[in-house]
């Protein structure tokens, strides 16, 4: 393989619990009831509108998710690191394939998935990182998937998406590249439906597909 492309929450970052606290923030200011933690995080990775509109319970009227947006991504900029780290063995892998073109695709925001990299200091180990407002669509549509591979030089069949959800699986599958999940992290999958070509323990399983 000669380049990578990685999903953000639930595949390099562990986001869950600031992502769920700021959700259930915007619930209490809206006078709602809270989420119960596994369901909040369910909800990630289709981007933030979608997000608290599923939070909202799918069918928000137009102002109140456009109030409840403006609330969740405040308080999520302000309290995004509070409890967010790399999950285990992710920054030795990265150290690992600094030779390898690597890229992140995510559908969260692109100015906080840069800051939230750039915290942590991962974001030196990337080309590029792109968001869920990059681009005119969001994963699982190819198209920003289909730039990274034209801007790192290579086909899809020579990329791998590493992900955490059915949502990388079917931009893998969309962009013709290898998809490979890992099994730490919150994303939704359905594993029947939309099986991935390889499936990861830990983060340091990657190598080998790559070396």
């Amino acid at each position: 393989m000669k380049a990578l492309v990685f999903d953000l929450d639930g595949t390099l970052i562990d986001s869950k619990r600031d992502l769920v606290l700021s959700v259930n923030a915007t619930l209490r200011e809206l006078g709602r009831a809270e989420l119960a933690e596994d369901l909040a995080a369910s909800y990630v990775g289709s981007g933030a509108p979608i997000l608290i509109s599923r939070a909202l319970g799918g069918a928000p009227q137009p102002d109140e998710l456009e109030r409840a947006l403006k609330f969740f991504l405040g308080h999520y900029e302000e309290h995004k690191l509070d409890f967010t780290k790399e999950y285990p063995g992710v920054r030795e892998t990265l150290e690992q394939l600094r030779g390898v073109p690597m890229a992140v695709l995510t559908n969260k925001p692109v100015n906080i998935s840069v800051r939230i990299m750039e915290g942590l200091g991962l974001a030196q180990f990337f080309r590029v990182i792109y968001g869920g407002n990059s681009f005119a669509t969001k994963k699982p549509d190819p198209l920003g998937a289909n730039t990274i591979l034209e801007e790192l030089g290579v086909t899809g069949e020579q990329a791998v998406m590493v992900g955490d959800s059915e949502v990388d699986v079917q931009t893998a599958r969309n962009a013709r590249m290898i998809s490979a999940i890992v099994n730490f992290g919150f994303g939704t999958h359905d594993r029947k439906a939309h099986p991935a070509d390889v499936y990861l323990d830990r983060m340091e399983d990657l190598v080998p597909l790559v070396s």
